[in-house]
């Protein structure tokens, strides 16, 4: 309070003056409180009840340490730092800074005119009088600066709270840990749990700038290993959210209910790990399906095409990719023959070949287990 200590010591107040004013601290108190009451609506209740006295005890406090500041008996770092504290409180109880603002000026007026009125009768000359107009002033500002300070200070570090608080429940959704865990860790975060999570998967450094345009309870994890970013996005529009990460390398997991998110971030990761150029997961269902058990999938293939084995690999290959579009296209002959880019007589032949191969090509159970050996094109 270095600008009101200055004041202070361009002041003289004789012990009569103080006196007279300390006497009417009670009564100037009760009438700052009473102002701020009518004049400044977020106080209206606030300064009721037990809450009330704390508020008189506090106005009265700031006037006793103004006082002695005025006498050169204190050097006002005490009302500072319950400044400081009292703008930290405001946050918790909710209200702005604008409103701390507001109480402190009408303090300031109404204080000024109770003060003024005690020290003007005691004697207090005209000369002296303008300083302590000063002084009450400088006073006023450097506790509204102090309260501004403890203000944002709360701000941020419940900021930092909240945030870890979220980036917590975020990763206990992604391990995929009991509802009891997660219910905890959404009442923790103050986060409101949607019908449905949607993972997406993006380089660490892009997460945030991605978050940004997002709905705003999307929750954002840019610390994962391999420089890896998440997003939770709650019942997200896919289509749009598409949209929005046209520009980014992203793999947009399905939607799931909330309590298994993990699952949607489980396949964006596989999905991440079948090919770079996935982004949708939803339009790589066939892929994705075929490769969730590797070592299965290699044994049906070995098992299914074991005949393709006993012939070179050239050929082994071209009767692959030809039954392959047989099956897909049900057997359509001028559709096989524009897939592979050959003459519907090459199709006719190498069908035939197929046919030889596989004697039971047109059994059911056949069919299925041929069309999952070559659901995926031969690396």
């Amino acid at each position: 309070m270095g600008h009101a200590i200055r004041r202070a010591s361009e002041l003289a107040l004789d012990e009569t003056t103080v006196t007279a004013l300390r006497a009417a601290l009670k009564s100037t108190a009760d009438e700052v409180v009473q102002a701020i009451i009518d004049e400044v609506p977020p106080y209206a209740n606030a300064l009721s009840g037990r809450m009330g006295g704390t508020i008189r005890r506090a106005v009265r406090t700031a006037l006793g340490h103004y006082l002695d500041l005025a006498s050169g008996n204190a050097t006002g770092g005490d009302a500072g730092d319950a400044a400081y504290e009292l703008g930290r409180g405001e946050v918790r109880d909710g209200r702005s800074m604008d409103a701390l603002l507001s109480a402190y000026r009408v303090g300031a007026r109404v204080a000024w005119r109770c003060l003024a009125a005690g020290a003007v009768p005691a004697g207090l000359p005209a000369a002296e009088v303008a300083k302590f107009a000063e002084l009450t002033f400088a006073y006023i500002d450097e506790l509204s600066a102090a309260s501004a300070a403890g203000h944002a200070d709360e701000l941020a570090a419940r900021g930092r709270d909240h945030e870890r608080h979220l980036e917590h429940l975020a990763r206990d959704l992604l391990a995929d840990a009991n509802p009891d865990v997660l219910l905890a860790s959404v009442q923790r975060a103050g986060w409101q749990p949607p019908v449905s999570l949607t993972a997406v998967l993006l380089p660490a450094a892009q997460a945030r700038p991605a978050y940004r345009a997002l709905d705003p309870s999307t929750l954002v994890l840019d610390d994962l290993p391999d420089a890896t970013g998440v997003l939770l996005v709650p019942d997200a529009d896919r289509s749009r959210l598409l949209r929005q990460l046209t520009d980014r390398i992203a793999v947009v997991g399905p939607a799931r209910p909330w309590t298994r998110a993990s699952a949607s971030y489980a396949r964006a990761v596989r999905a991440r790990s079948l090919s770079s150029d996935i982004r949708d997961t939803e339009d790589h269902l066939p892929e994705l399906v075929l490769s969730a058990d590797v070592e299965a999938f290699a044994d049906l293939r070995a098992r299914a095409l074991a005949p393709l084995r006993t012939l070179p690999v050239a050929t082994a290959r071209r009767l692959e990719e030809t039954l392959r579009e047989w099956l897909l296209h049900q057997g359509r002959r001028d559709e096989v023959a524009a897939a592979l880019f050959v003459h519907p007589q090459t199709v006719r032949y190498r069908m035939s070949q197929l046919r030889e191969l596989f004697p039971d090509l047109a059994s059911p159970h056949r069919v299925l287990e041929l069309t999952l050996a070559v659901g995926l094109r031969a690396g």
